[in-house]
Order: C-alpha cells, then sequence, then structure tokens
C-alpha cells in the first residue's frame, strides 16, 4: 500500500514537473507569457505604437487559438484607441469577440467604442448583451443610460439610473450629473435640483454641474440664485462666453432690460462679433427704446453672414 501511494505521487510530480515544456497543456507557456508581459509593460509606457506591434505578434504569430486571449485582444484595441484610431479598435475588439463572445470586458469596450463614434443602436446592442450576462453590471447600466439620453428618450434613460443608483448610491458625480440632466429635459427640475446639487458638492469646480444647477433654478422660478450660479459658472469657464450670454437672456426674461443690454454691452466689448450678445442688444433696445442702437444690432448680425439661427432670424425680421 505504501509502494502504491509513492508510486502515485512520484507520478504526479512528474507530470507537473512536466507541464512548462509541454508550451501549456492547460494554458500559454512561461516564455509566451512573458511576451505579454512585455508588451503590457510597453503599453503602460505610453509607447503604443510598438504596444501594437508587440501585441499584434503576440496574438496571431501561430494559429495556437490559446494566445489569443481576450485580455491581449482587450489591451491591443485601447493601444489603437490611444493613437485615435476607433475603427482598428473596433475591428480587433469584435475579432475577440468571435472568440470571447461572453467575455464581459471586450463587450463593454466595444459597447463605450460604439457609442462615442455615435453608432447608438451597435452600443444599445452591446449593452443589452452585458447586462443578460450579468444584470448588475453598473457601467453597462450607466452606458445604456447614456445612449437613451443622447437619443433623447429621457424616461428610459432614467430607468436605467434608477437602478444604477439603488445599488451603487455614491456613484461618481459624472453619473449624478447626468441623472440630473435627464430630469431637466423633461422639465421635473425639483429632482434635477436634488441631483445637480449632490454633484456639485463632489466636484464643485465644475462649470457644467453649475449651468445645470441654474437651469433647475429657472425653471423652479427662483431667477436670482439662476443667475448666481450662472455667474460660477461664467467664473469657472471664461472662455465660454456663450454662458455669459445666456445670462442675458434670462434677465430680458425677467423684464431686467436694463441688466441684460449692460451685460450684453460687456460680452461686446470683449467680442464685438458675438452674435447672441448683439441680438440681446436689439431686444433690449426695442424694450428700452432705443431703436437706432436696436437696428445697428441687427445689420451687424446680417453682415456676419454666420450660418446660424440668430443670422436666420436676423434675415426675417429685416424683411
Amino acid at each position: 500500500m505504501c509502494l502504491k501511494t509513492n508510486l502515485f505521487f512520484l507520478l504526479i510530480s512528474f507530470l507537473f514537473c512536466a507541464l512548462p515544456a509541454q508550451a501549456g497543456l492547460f494554458g500559454i507557456s512561461p516564455k509566451d507569457r512573458q511576451e505579454f508581459v512585455q508588451a503590457r509593460e510597453t503599453y503602460e509606457s505610453g509607447n503604443y505604437q510598438q504596444a501594437i506591434v508587440e501585441l499584434s505578434r503576440y496574438i496571431y504569430k501561430t494559429e495556437n487559438i490559446k494566445r489569443r486571449e481576450a485580455r491581449a485582444y482587450r489591451l491591443l484595441g485601447m493601444a489603437y484607441e490611444q493613437l485615435g484610431q476607433p475603427e482598428k479598435a473596433l475591428e480587433v475588439y469584435l475579432e475577440a469577440l468571435e472568440f470571447h463572445h461572453k467575455n464581459i470586458p471586450l463587450l463593454l469596450a466595444a459597447a463605450s467604442l460604439y457609442q462615442r463614434t455615435e453608432l447608438t443602436d451597435r452600443s444599445i446592442e452591446m449593452y443589452d448583451q452585458v447586462l443578460r450576462l450579468d444584470p448588475d453590471n453598473l457601467e453597462a447600466m450607466a452606458g445604456q443610460a447614456e445612449n437613451y439620453i443622447n437619443m433623447g428618450f429621457y424616461s428610459k434613460a432614467r430607468q436605467y439610473y434608477d437602478t444604477f443608483f439603488q445599488l451603487n448610491p455614491r456613484a461618481p458625480s459624472i453619473n449624478r450629473a447626468r441623472y440630473a440632466f435627464a430630469f431637466l429635459r423633461q422639465r421635473d427640475y425639483a429632482n434635477a435640483f436634488i441631483n445637480i446639487t449632490m454633484a456639485k458638492l463632489e466636484t464643485p469646480l465644475e462649470p457644467t454641474y453649475w449651468l445645470i444647477s441654474a437651469r433647475a433654478y429657472k425653471g423652479l422660478g427662483d431667477i436670482q440664485q439662476a443667475l448666481a450660479d450662472l455667474e460660477v459658472a461664467a467664473l469657472l469657464a471664461p472662455q465660454r462666453a456663450e454662458i455669459r450670454a445666456i445670462g442675458a437672456m434670462w434677465l430680458y426674461q425677467a423684464e431686467q432690460y436694463q441688466a441684460s443690454w449692460d451685460k450684453a454691452q460687456q460680452l461686446l466689448a470683449e467680442n464685438p462679433d458675438n452674435e447672441l450678445a448683439l441680438f440681446m442688444i436689439y431686444m433690449n433696445g426695442l424694450k428700452l427704446n432705443r431703436p437706432q442702437q436696436a437696428r445697428q444690432a441687427l445689420q451687424k448680425i446680417k453682415e456676419l453672414g454666420k450660418d446660424s439661427f440668430a443670422h436666420r432670424l436676423a434675415q426675417r425680421l429685416s424683411q
């Protein structure tokens, strides 16, 4: 009995010792594994072009299907994305999915890339596949919500975000802001305000969050607080002149014509070709009994000749 036991353990030891030399009966060999490690280090160093060479060699140099690992394909696709070649990246992900059709990281990568290249229908299909495999996948829920926001289906987007936040109440502020935006587009200003306030608390220096907050306040009828938040957004993003132009428009809507006029004049002092500011001079000029300046502003918009809503409106008003 003892002899048989010893022979058994000797046999097992022999088999395990022999495995590395077999190019991997149960996986890839140590040499192959080192090739992948080298390619990954090349990627992490930022040398994406060389990483593509090394990863392609690693994946395709033999017909051995075991070399076509999902992680290698994923890294190859990421390298193409880093080089601004989304078409090549997508080719890689789709080829990989032929071998690893249930691999969630690959499905997510393809879904995200489809979304960023505005192939929304395909992105939705991919995220749906992920959610069939993993119903609680947060990345897929957020991605699907974003797809439906982009399509203007805000109720559908909110359904995904409702579940997303139930599972992940401490999600990043960007998700909370997108949730707020969906409420805002449906004129549910109270819920928009609650969610964008949470996003602002986490990321107080993001101008877009303050802009959404300002729109929520305006929807709730608090024009002064709306203008205050709009001012913060303008301070955080001084290069975005359109934010202050929105302020001039809101002041006009609140019948604060002189304040609206003054803000438009400030914008024109910085950029005499600001069409929205010119249009607000025209609108306020009519209210403040300054017809000559109003006509001059309208004429300037026409002379700029831009293919814009303001230009088309100026053409119609001057007929």
